[in-house]
């Protein structure tokens, strides 16, 4: 797809910033076309270069912008699209903004509220000492306000997601009966799906929009963008568009969601998306709404309540009602001092590998691979297998955070940072979670199938070629006893820990070393 046409500068007396990940076609904005309002898109080195994104990422985003401009300009707004070969798309976004400002002659600007921490600074200071009526607008998206988490947490030390959970159900009436309770009589019904696929089972082939892109990677190419993974240049695959978004929202409530809860953590090698709903990418740019994803669900399940059980569907609106909201309402109570916590003090660099796959580590091997190869990984695959690791290893949570940030299609930091650093690094001590996410390889072999074909022993603890996991569980915890021994959640590992003779104890601690000091190599 090519860049949209720019529209000339006719006079304008508003001119209105649009981001890539704000393209609600639904908005307020879209409802009337004013010929005294112009947009304007840019994609922008900024944009591309403040972390090393996957090349499937990069191109998604321009394919859906491009789509989204073109979409309103049809509909007779006024947009200015500055593609990635323009020259202006070198410069600071905000310097190619107050261009089209002054060239227009527009007297107010407007934007949408920013949906990260450094862009919405970024636009609040830079604009401040602009000639010009500067007003923010909210993006009309989530359904909670940025503050909504502090408020219902306030005076509380830790916060519980279950608790906010419960909160939202109420507050937007879903998936309760007559009497405001919880539809099956459980508010959460997540310790019902972890079910492993049973042996054989292949689950059905993603949902794929074939498109030739070899035209943008030109442009990607020749603007010098520098990205990471792989792609089918001729055959790219996912939906970056809202009438694309919907048809995969309608095979996921039709065809997939009958099994998602209960396999929604089972790891697989036979396929790289399960019965998940690869919607993560076209809700957080904005292409649907959560409102009508969730009552998409739900609907179904009301129409016709054989078709998925209550814990299938509740086990997928929790991630969107609950989750989704909850990281949204833990950054922005915790931005800028979140992206800095550390709470293990952990300093060590990411191995290499995690950028290309080539371990022996078969579980790790093949989530990698699979990120690269299609910029996505499950949420198991991303918090028990890459996290896991890298929380064990001690590895520095901003090198965690860069990597998270750059290879994963719907990784934008508010929903990034406290799902890694937060949830699956602990660097923030337990605002997010109760207790560190680490497992030997025992839970990882319950699973899924990956020790099976692994280099590795996985019953093997301090032998030469046990698994790494194992020594590193016990490594992790005895180097961080202090910070841990008084969490209810873990006391059973430092009691079994103090059953064990000093020799073996030693003999952990001495292979968790030799793990570490050769991380590169395992």
């Amino acid at each position: 797809m090519h860049a949209p046409s720019s529209s000339p500068h006719a006079p304008a007396r508003t001119l209105r910033l649009l981001l890539g990940d704000q393209l609600n076609a639904q908005h307020s904005w879209w409802k009337d076309v004013d010929e005294d309002v112009l947009t304007v898109m840019v994609e922008c080195r900024q944009e591309t270069d403040y972390a090393q994104h996957h090349v499937q990422k990069v191109l998604s985003f321009f394919l859906a912008m491009r789509h989204f401009a073109q979409e309103r300009q049809r509909e007779g707004h006024r947009v200015v699209y500055v593609s990635i070969v323009h020259p202006d798309a070198q410069r600071p976004m905000l310097e190619v903004v107050h261009h089209h400002l002054k060239a227009c002659g527009a007297q107010a600007f407007a934007y949408q509220s920013p949906d990260e921490w450094r862009l919405d600074e970024l636009i609040r200071t830079q604009t401040a000492d602009w000639a010009v009526e500067v007003t923010e607008v909210d993006t009309e998206h989530f359904l909670t306000q940025r503050g909504d988490l502090a408020q219902h947490f306030e005076g509380k030390k830790q916060y519980l997601m279950e608790s906010f959970y419960r909160m939202m159900r109420k507050r937007h009436d879903v998936l309760l009966d007559a009497g405001g309770q919880p539809e099956g009589g459980k508010w959460n019904y997540d310790a019902n799906n972890r079910k492993k696929l049973p042996k054989g089972h292949v689950p059905p082939a993603p949902k794929l929009w074939e498109k030739d892109v070899t035209a943008l990677r030109d442009e990607l190419d020749a603007a010098g963008v520098k990205t990471v993974g792989r792609t089918s240049w001729t055959a790219f695959g996912w939906p970056v568009s809202r009438s694309e978004g919907l048809e995969l929202l309608s095979l996921f409530v039709e065809e997939l969601l009958p099994r998602f809860g209960d396999f929604q953590d089972a790891l697989t090698e036979d396929s790289w998306t399960v019965y998940h709903s690869r919607l993560s990418f076209v809700m957080n740019v904005k292409l649907l709404h959560p409102r009508e994803v969730i009552g998409a669900v739900e609907q179904k399940w009301r129409e016709d309540p054989g078709h998925a059980s209550v814990e299938q569907v509740e086990g997928f609106i929790r991630q969107i009602l609950g989750w989704r909201e909850y990281m949204r309402g833990v950054y922005w109570a915790h931005m800028p001092s979140y992206a800095s916590m550390n709470f293990f003090g952990h300093e060590r660099k990411l191995p290499g590998w995690y950028w290309t796959g080539k371990t022996g580590m078969r579980c790790l091997q093949h989530a990698i691979g699979q990120t690269l190869d299609h910029a996505y990984a499950h949420h198991i695959q991303r918090l028990m297998l890459t996290g896991n690791f890298a929380l064990l290893a001690g590895i520095d949570p901003a090198e965690v955070d860069a990597w998270y940030l750059g290879v994963y299609i719907d990784a934008i930091e508010w929903v990034e940072m406290p799902n890694a650093r937060g949830m699956s690094q602990f660097a923030d001590g337990g605002i997010v979670g109760t207790k560190p996410y680490v497992s030997s390889a025992n839970y990882i072999h319950k699973m899924g199938p990956h020790c099976g074909a692994c280099r590795y022993d996985r019953k093997g603890k301090t032998e030469p070629d046990a698994c790494p996991f194992n020594s590193l569980y016990w490594h992790f915890h005895a180097t961080n006893r202090s910070l841990l021994e008084r969490n209810p959640r873990i006391g059973m590992v430092y009691r079994t820990w103090d059953k064990m003779t000093p020799e073996k104890q030693q003999a952990l601690l001495d292979r968790g070393d030799h793990v570490l000091d050769n991380l590169e190599t395992l």
